[in-house]
């Protein structure tokens, strides 16, 4: 990994929008390549299957939504902060928000790991009602810690116009994901006697060790930034001291609504955790219920989430660019960038939705041949795709220029419809 950041050591270059947007669209691309690649070896897998899967993603919803807090809305948040003082030359206080944003997070992911694994087995006996699940989040719940702070160091460089360090950041800890992933469940498995509840716990130890490569990445890339940092500091301009105090209230006041929109996003999905199983139970036995629900939250949202990926390179890209062009008073830049991302949404979502819908069955039947069925969920599921994408970048859009509230209130309208 050392030799990795050391390649880079050059001169920080700040990249373009579409520079950014491009490297972040080949490393979603490559990332959810893994991630099919780990999601077909489980599916497929003997003694794992739709049941493991179903393990697996009442686990995950559980930890999307300490992470959620933790973390999602932190990056765009830091990322917006950091690009409207360097916009304005203001390098001393970009740092100090991400030294004190650091910091707090460091507290609130540790502070959801610590819940994640002490609640661990409340959790998967009463709320879930999915027993098995107990082990796998014990074994996710460092992740969170990991997770919240990489975040902070990603909207940092975000918001430096550097969005190349998220992706290669994010690209290694999918490699390692996929590679310990398989690595931990052949071990397990061996050793468990091909214990389903064991397998699925080794799979999520290995995103937990993955989320830790990530974050070295991360630390090893900023120590060799810290002269040029330091240089940049030195010749700062419009500094504005603010305490302590200001600035974490400004960084929640604006990471709280990205991550309550995020949280509501995900909404359905926690709530399917709770409710698919509690309700299956009452017409078949508990593990054709797990199975069914690990068929929408393995296969069905594995696929559908494809575009989704390639469409978070624009909106990851847009809160810094847009937060940068409002600080220097620039409308007409905010209006072009934001009329291309939309179009490029809709480019992206149509075909995807439209494809999947169709061929729902053949797809099912090419990935997963051990377990193909679920073509009537994944149809159904298609038809979110377009929609979700378009709420993904005006959201993006509206977070960049200030618009914080906007998506949470419109979210919570819908959630409560």
């Amino acid at each position: 990994m050392a030799r990795t950041v050391g390649k880079h050591m050059g001169k920080e270059k700040k990249e373009t929008f579409m520079q950014g947007v491009i490297t972040l669209i080949f490393s979603q691309i490559l990332i959810k390549l893994l991630g099919l690649v780990y999601t077909l070896y489980l599916t497929n897998r003997e003694g794992f299957g739709d049941h493991g899967n179903g393990i697996v993603a009442a686990s995950y919803q559980i930890y999307a939504v300490l992470l959620t807090i933790s973390s999602t809305g932190v990056p765009n948040a830091i990322s917006k902060l950091v690009s409207e003082r360097v916009a304005v030359g203001d390098h001393k206080g970009a740092y100090r928000i991400f030294k004190i944003a650091f910091a707090t997070f460091a507290v609130i992911g540790l502070v959801g790991s610590l819940m994640l694994f002490f609640g661990a087995g409340l959790i998967a006996n009463q709320w879930l009602q999915i027993p098995d699940a107990e082990m796998t989040m014990v074994a996710l719940s460092p992740a969170v810690f990991f997770v919240a702070i990489s975040s902070v160091m990603r909207g940092y460089f975000n918001g430096r116009q550097n969005l190349k360090v998220t992706a290669r950041s994010q690209t290694l800890e999918q490699i390692f994901k996929t590679t310990l992933t398989i690595i931990l469940v052949e071990i397990v498995a061996i050793i468990s006697n091909t214990s389903t509840v064991w397998m699925a716990g080794g799979a999520t130890l290995a995103t937990t060790l993955a989320t830790f490569v990530g974050f070295g990445y991360l630390y090893l890339f900023y120590k060799t930034r810290r002269k040029e940092i330091g240089a940049e500091i030195k010749e700062t301009v419009n500094y504005k001291y603010e305490r302590v105090r200001n600035i974490v209230k400004k960084i929640l006041l604006v990471s709280i609504p990205i991550a309550l929109t995020a949280i509501m996003s995900s909404l359905n999905k926690n709530i399917d955790s709770f409710t698919v199983v509690r309700s299956l139970k009452q017409f078949m036995d508990e593990d054709m219920a797990v199975a069914q629900y690990g068929i929408l939250g393995g296969k069905v949202d594995t696929l559908t989430s494809l575009p989704l990926s390639f469409n978070v390179a624009f909106a990851t890209a847009l809160v810094p660019a847009i937060s940068a062009a409002k600080a220097r008073k620039d409308k007409k830049e905010i209006k072009r960038k934001s009329s291309f991302t939309l179009l490029t949404s809709m480019l992206i979502g149509l075909p995807c939705a439209i494809g999947m819908c169709i061929f729902a069955g053949p797809i099912l039947n090419l990935l997963f041949p051990n377990a193909s069925s679920g073509t009537v969920i994944l149809q159904i599921s298609a038809l979110t795709i377009i929609f979700t994408i378009l709420d993904q970048t005006i959201n993006a859009i509206l977070q960049g220029y200030g618009k914080l509230m906007v998506p949470t209130i419109a979210l919570g309208c819908r959630c409560n419809c």
